[in-house]
């Protein structure tokens, strides 16, 4: 089974200290962090690698394609069916490299992303430790972290 540690991100206004110590922190592990990050407008990139900077992490993008502003389109639908799971354009082929992964997203309905299921439940992550971090314009993480769980 694997770990879910909550941790709210905040990007910005990090402790340079605190910063270094955690990137040291990570160079100490045989293995580099994994920074997997589903991304819409941007905000969950930009928070996504100034994470890697930090954690001295590899960046991966989730995509899929959607269009959320409209209520027709593929994540408004999918979003609406708790059992929807998009799918990915490229998989993480080589996961069984890292021990340490965060998953970023941004909150959508007061969860995440469907597409972010898909990644967890089709990536083989037994014995990891997985770090979620959002972006939101006003939801917290609590309620996507527990649906993820």
């Amino acid at each position: 089974m694997y770990k879910f540690i909550f941790v709210l991100l905040v990007v910005v206004g990090m402790a340079t200290a605190s910063n270094a110590q955690e990137k040291q922190n990570m160079k100490q592990s045989d293995n580099k962090p994994l920074v997997a990050y589903f991304s819409v407008t941007g905000t969950t990139a930009r928070a996504a690698e100034k994470l890697a900077r930090v954690t001295g992490g590899e960046l991966y993008a989730i995509n899929a394609d959607l269009d959320w502003n409209d209520k027709r389109s593929r994540s408004s639908v999918e979003m609406n069916d708790p059992k929807s799971r998009p799918a990915i354009q490229e998989a993480k082929k080589n996961i069984a490299d890292y021990d340490v992964i965060f998953i970023g997203y941004p909150i959508w309905w007061n969860l995440a992303p469907r597409i972010i299921d898909t990644f967890i439940e089709t990536h083989h992550l037994a014995g990891k430790t997985l770090i979620p971090f959002a972006t939101s314009g006003g939801s917290g993480i609590t309620n996507s972290v527990g649906a993820l769980k």
